[in-house]
C-alpha cells in the first residue's frame, strides 16, 4: 500500500504479498529511475513505487511460509537472505517480467531466518539467529569471506545488525552486545552486557549523533563518550 504523505489518502494498493515479514526497501537503478522491493516465500517482486505496477519477479528465499529478513541494495544489485532453509542470493535491477534466468547474480546456501543484513566495503555481512554466528560474503560472487561464531554460547540472535562508525553491531537476546570489524577477516571488539537488566532484547540498536541506542524489553539505554 502507498499512501499521500501529505493528505494520508490512498495512492495504490497491492495484493498477494503473503507471508512477507520484512520491510521493503526503494532501491536506485544504475542510469537512473527507483524501484520498490520486497522479499516473499520464494520470490523477490520489484514494483513502480510510483504506482504498484509489478516490474519484476526472481526466485527468492525456497521457504513456504514466511521471509522476516528484508533485503538490501547497493550498486544497482538487491541482496536478500531467509528462510529456514538458510539461503541467501543477488538479483540485479531493472529487469522485466521473470528475471530467475537473466538477473539472478548468485545464490548460496547460507542465511538468517530471522534479522536482516548489511553491506559494508564490498561484503554482506549478517548474524545467525540461532547458531550465533557471524556470516560474511563477498557480494560481488557470493563467495563465503568468513563464518565465526560470535561466542561459545551467544544466545539468540533476533536484532539485525547496525553498521555505523565502521563497525557493526548485534544485540543477542540475553547475552548482550557484540561488536565487531567490518573487515574481510573476523575480529570480535568487543563484548558488553548490561549485569542488573536479564529482560530480552529483540529490537535493533541505532546510533545518532555519536551516541548509540539500545533498548531491552525493560529499558531503553543511550551510550556514548562523556
Amino acid at each position: 500500500m502507498a499512501l499521500d504523505k501529505s493528505t494520508g489518502k490512498e495512492v495504490w494498493t497491492v495484493g498477494q504479498i503473503r507471508g512477507s515479514w520484512n520491510t521493503p526497501i526503494l532501491a536506485q537503478v544504475p542510469g537512473g529511475g527507483v524501484e520498490l522491493v520486497v522479499s516473499l516465500p520464494q520470490q523477490v517482486r520489484g514494483l513502480d513505487p510510483a504506482t504498484g505496477k509489478q516490474l519484476w519477479t526472481c526466485q527468492g528465499i525456497p521457504d513456504r511460509g514466511y521471509v522476516c529478513p528484508s533485503v538490501v541494495a547497493d550498486g544497482g544489485v538487491v541482496y536478500a537472505i531467509g528462510g529456514r532453509q538458510n539461503t541467501a542470493l543477488a538479483i540485479k535491477l531493472g529487469g522485466r517480467g521473470d528475471v530467475t534466468s537473466s538477473h539472478l547474480l548468485w545464490k548460496a546456501n547460507r542465511g538468517s531466518n530471522v534479522s536482516s543484513p548489511v553491506i559494508a566495503d564490498g561484503r554482506l555481512h549478517w548474524f545467525h539467529e540461532r547458531r550465533g554466528t557471524a556470516y560474511c560474503l563477498n557480494a560481488k560472487t557470493g563467495e563465503i569471506v568468513y563464518e565465526s561464531r560470535l561466542a561459545p554460547r551467544p544466545g539468540l540472535v533476533y536484532s539485525s545488525i547496525l553498521h555505523a562508525d565502521g563497525k557493526l553491531y548485534c544485540i543477542s537476546q540475553h547475552n548482550g552486545t557484540y561488536v565487531v570489524a567490518t573487515g574481510p577477516e573476523f575480529k570480535l571488539l568487543a563484548h558488553n552486557t548490561f549485569a542488573d537488566d536479564d529482560n530480552r532484547t529483540n529490537a535493533c540498536p541505532v546510533a545518532h549523533n555519536g551516541q548509540l541506542l539500545l533498548r531491552t524489553d525493560g529499558y531503553l539505554y543511550c551510550l556514548g563518550k562523556k
